[in-house]
This record gives C-alpha cells, sequence and structure tokens, in this order.
C-alpha cells in the first residue's frame, strides 16, 4: 500500500556568485542537502523582505555583500523530517555581486548550517555532492535560464 506523501514546505532566499566560471558555494550542515554543497541563502525572518534576507543570509554565510533577482524555482525530494515524508523546497534565486566584504568562515550559531564557502567548477559537482540549487545554479550559468517547471527527485539520499 502507498502512503500519501506529506510535504514540508521550505521557502528560501539563494546566491549566485560566479568569479572566474567558479559558483562560490557553501559547505551544508543540515536539512535534506546536508554534507552537499549549497548555495549561500536561507528562510526569511519575521517581517524581514527578500532582497533583506538575501543580503543577511549571504553576509552571514560567506561574509559577502551583495543583488539582482534571477527567478523563481522550486524542487521536490523525498526528506523524513518530523510528520513529513517529502520537501517542496520553493528557491527564490539571486545574481550576486560583491560589493564589499571578503569570504569569511561563518559565525557559528543555533540554526546556523553553514560551515564555511568554498568555490566550485560545474566539473566538480554531482548529484552525489551537491544540492537541486546549485545544479540548477550551474544550468543557469550555462544558459541564462532556469525554466518554470519544479524539478522532482523521486530518489534522494539524505547524508549523514
Amino acid at each position: 500500500m502507498n502512503k500519501a506523501k506529506k510535504y514540508h514546505r521550505a521557502f528560501g532566499v539563494y546566491g549566485i556568485y560566479v568569479e572566474d566560471n567558479k559558483l562560490l558555494v557553501i559547505n551544508k550542515n543540515g536539512g535534506p542537502y546536508k554534507n552537499r554543497y549549497d548555495l549561500p541563502g536561507g528562510s526569511l525572518e519575521e517581517g524581514e523582505s527578500l532582497s533583506l534576507a538575501m543580503q543577511r543570509e549571504f553576509k552571514e554565510e560567506t561574509g559577502i555583500e551583495i543583488i539582482k533577482n534571477l527567478a523563481v524555482i522550486d524542487f521536490m525530494l523525498p526528506w523524513k523530517w518530523k510528520e513529513s515524508t517529502d520537501v517542496h523546497h520553493i528557491a527564490v534565486y539571486y545574481l550576486v555581486n560583491k560589493i564589499g566584504g571578503e569570504i569569511s568562515v561563518p559565525e557559528q550559531f543555533e540554526g546556523q548550517d553553514s560551515l564555511g564557502a568554498v568555490w566550485v567548477t560545474k566539473q566538480d559537482v554531482s548529484q552525489d555532492n551537491a544540492s537541486p540549487l546549485v545544479l540548477k545554479a550551474f544550468e543557469w550559468i550555462e544558459s541564462k535560464k532556469l525554466g518554470i517547471d519544479a524539478v522532482c527527485y523521486k530518489q534522494w539520499e539524505v547524508k549523514k
């Protein structure tokens, strides 16, 4: 018997920052993308606008300040968390241009899920070591398009 899926809905803002054909990513320390590369970004705080959340998250996770809104994309993948069987991750993508700061190790605090930022090329990433957000970011780097359809992963391993 096939149980009905119950989705946890996650919504966040994420930055694409490219230099010399390399993408700035973070080493993720939690959630369905744990122990994979992910884009710098995250959830909004109470009463926070999308652009202010992007600026705060990017600075917290990388030390760099940013902005340009690109698109909204959603991903669906299996992730058992609390009462949920899957996650529906809605991501607002921003193009990031450095306007200040330097890449630094993020301050660790409750809820911080970045272990620090690194530069990667398309050849460095795969579904085994990167989040769907990173894979989609490289698609945008190549084509300047993100599409409008949800990307559904029927199989997804949450790493320990």
